[in-house]
C-alpha cells in the first residue's frame, strides 16, 4: 500500500516491532489514522447525519447529537448552532 519511502516508515516500523501486526496491516491502520485526522467538519456532519438517520432518529435529535460530539472530535471545530449543521447537510 506505501510503495514509496514515506515519513510514516518508522511508525509503521514501530507498529510492526510493538503489536502483532503485519506489515501491511499496519501500513493501512496508519492510513486510516491518518484519514480520520483528515475529515474536514463538513465530512463528519454528512457522515454521522447518515449514521444517525440510518438507526431511525429523527432531525431534531440528530442535529443535538451532532453538536454535542463535535468538541469531542480530534480536531474540535467552533460550535456550530443547529441551523448551521443543517445548512452542512441540505446545503
Amino acid at each position: 500500500m506505501l510503495e514509496r519511502r514515506t515519513s510514516y516508515e518508522d511508525l509503521i516500523d514501530h507498529l510492526v516491532r510493538s503489536t502483532p501486526l503485519h506489515r501491511g496491516e499496519a501500513s493501512r491502520v496508519v492510513l486510516d489514522v491518518l484519514a480520520y485526522f483528515d475529515e474536514t467538519t463538513e465530512e463528519f456532519v454528512r457522515k454521522r447525519h447518515r449514521e444517525l438517520q440510518a438507526k431511525g432518529l429523527v432531525n431534531a435529535d440528530i442535529f443535538e447529537r451532532i453538536a454535542e460530539e463535535l468538541p469531542h472530535r480530534a480536531v474540535a471545530p467552533s460550535a456550530l448552532s443547529q441551523r448551521q449543521l443543517r445548512r452542512i447537510v441540505y446545503g
